[in-house]
């Protein structure tokens, strides 16, 4: 169905100025904060936000709140997506306006890994007691394996490794495993780990979750464990590890249930409070996976957190034809 010459009108209404123009560019690259926004503009909160406003109302961008923050994105689908979208690739990348908002940006992304690099470095030695703060760890393995299911793995491939517990986890039942962490201290505690477990079919690698450079369709299961609530485009990271997943292979996701528990990300680099069913039921629906299973582990005290589970399915070749 198309637009209709009124709808079309109010969108590039919405998206003909200036301002606008330059959100819907920064937003293309990643879910951000008005916060953020409001930095790489150089504008205040009060004008962003008023813009903000009206891409929302106009159906180009989509708002969600997230503890005390409130994050934005370009909306996934409809029309009007595809109507912007066409307009943002048209548009000159050597632009001098948007050249200078993307190395703001630039900058703005390189604290915040920095910052995250330093949390890491700081705390890869504990960082087995931190998480088990959260929900018994025994629990959560207990509950990852049954949602793995039965046999063996041709291929491992565990995102964002940290001290490579999913590899010992998992790796005994795997005929190769490939471990990635951005994280020099983990990849080092990991390589450890997985000596100290006898897995010398395990291989560690300094790598990026968004841009893995693993082959397509390559792994039948890849393990994405408490590393979501880190990263500034989850959603990214979601359709790079279905990427990799092959027919009739699966995709673990591990992170936690929405929450309001602020400290963590003041104190322990925390981006996303949390993922509803919803918005990784979408994420994984649109890099094709299906048959997501749900597992819910409360913690044991109501003021705890809530780890979830999501596993999913990519269809073998043959059901993927047929369909």
């Amino acid at each position: 169905m198309k637009l209709s010459a009124r709808q079309a009108v109010d969108v590039l209404r919405a998206a003909g100025e200036p301002t606008r123009l330059r959100i819907l560019a920064l937003l293309e690259r990643e879910e951000l904060a008005v916060l953020e926004l409001c930095r790489v503009l150089d504008q205040s909160q009060p004008r962003v936000s008023r813009h903000l406003k009206l891409l929302a109302e106009a159906g180009l961008v989509e708002r969600f709140p997230d503890g005390a923050w409130v994050f934005y994105r370009l909306s996934g689908a409809g029309r009007e997506h595809e109507l912007i979208g066409e307009v943002l690739a048209r548009i000159n990348p050597e632009d001098p306006g948007l050249a200078r908002d993307r190395r703001k940006l630039d900058d703005v992304q390189a604290e915040r890994a920095a910052a995250a690099q330093a949390y890491f470095a700081e705390n890869a030695a504990q960082w087995d007691r931190i998480r088990s703060l959260y929900v018994s760890d025994a629990d959560v393995e207990t509950q990852i394996l049954g949602a793995a299911g039965g046999g063996r793995f041709q291929r491992l491939v565990d995102l964002g490794s940290g001290t490579g517990r999913m590899l010992t986890l998992l790796g005994p039942r795997a005929d190769h495993a490939v471990g990635l962490d951005l994280s020099q201290q983990m990849l080092n505690i990991a390589r450890r780990n997985t000596a100290e477990a006898g897995l010398t079919h395990v291989e560690l690698r300094h790598g990026d979750i968004f841009d893995t450079r693993l082959p397509e369709a390559g792994a039948d299961l890849v393990v994405v464990h408490q590393v979501l609530h880190y990263l500034g485009d989850p959603a990214a990271a979601v359709k790079e590890a279905a990427r990799i997943v092959a027919p009739d292979g699966k995709l673990i996701i591990v992170d936690f249930a929405p929450h309001k528990h602020e400290f963590l990300r003041e104190q322990h680099q925390h981006r996303r409070l949390g993922f509803s069913d919803e918005e990784i039921d979408r994420w994984l629906a649109e890099a094709g996976l299906s048959d997501v299973r749900r597992i819910a582990l409360p913690p044991s005290n109501g003021d705890g957190l809530t780890v979830k589970i999501w596993a999913a399915h990519r269809a073998p070749t043959a059901l993927r034809s047929a369909a």
